[in-house]
């Protein structure tokens, strides 16, 4: 963009308002020629002055202007240079699935893991206000007998029985209470969903998140066509030391 300024000449005349100085021309015998010296007293003058614009361009690059050209209205976006993904970016079908065996693995580290993957932090391209994560699939061994079936989801410290999950009918007096221990009995999958809910964001991208979770009693699932790969687990005190 190149702005063009064309020669002109402006007439500037107002009545100046009283100076503080005027001038008055004094001989001194040690210079031997007038010099003006400053006059205590204010005279006042009409004062007028022209100003002249001599013919020049004025160029401005390309990385400081601030309007678009014409033929750049229907171009690619040159001011915004923060990468935002596109929907192209985040399609759902070409999204990496893993697979996790909970048994014997801490509760919490684990579903902290697994909310890091389906909101995709361990990518380079994570963006908080899109999904970019990917689908995680989590199993784990259910047997007959109740004890043994108790101690596949760890927990520390009295959480068995201290820790409550509560859930409400809507009607009045509608409050349902259940201990960890008797939840897992009844529902073993409910308590990882509830602790990887917790984690992802409340709101309609939350719930677009949790649809990426996908539990199952059992290592056979229906997602085999999807070729999950194992979850990475870095944290070495995810895994129950016994």
């Amino acid at each position: 963009m190149a702005i063009t300024f064309t020669s002109s000449s402006v007439m500037f005349s107002s009545p100046s308002p009283k100076p503080y100085f005027g001038s008055l021309t004094k001989t001194t015998p040690f210079l031997g020629f007038s010099i003006s010296v400053a006059n205590p007293k204010p005279s006042c003058s009409r004062q007028s002055f022209r100003v002249n614009c001599q013919e020049k361009a004025l160029v401005v690059p390309l990385d400081q202007r601030w309007m678009f050209e014409e033929s750049e209205v229907n171009g690619p976006d040159i001011w915004n240079k923060t990468w935002y993904p596109k929907a192209a970016d985040h399609i759902n079908t070409e999204k990496t699935w893993y697979v996790v065996d909970a048994t014997d693995k801490i509760l919490g580290r684990l579903a902290s893991t697994i909310a890091n993957h389906i909101r995709g932090k361990n990518l380079a391209t994570y963006t908080p206000s899109v999904d970019m994560g990917a689908f995680v699939i989590v199993w784990f061994v259910v047997l007959e007998s109740e004890k043994v079936n108790a101690e596949k989801v760890a927990v520390s410290g009295k959480k068995r029985t201290q820790k409550l999950y509560r859930r409400h009918s809507g009607r009045p007096g509608g409050m349902k209470v259940e201990t960890f221990d008797q939840l897992q009995q009844r529902i073993p999958e409910r308590i990882i969903e509830h602790a990887v809910r917790g984690m992802l964001p409340k709101g309609r991208l939350g719930r677009a998140l949790f649809n990426h979770l996908k539990v199952y009693k059992g290592p056979d699932h229906p997602h085999e066509a999807q070729k999950p790969v194992d979850l990475p687990i870095r944290d070495k005190r995810i895994q129950l030391q016994r």
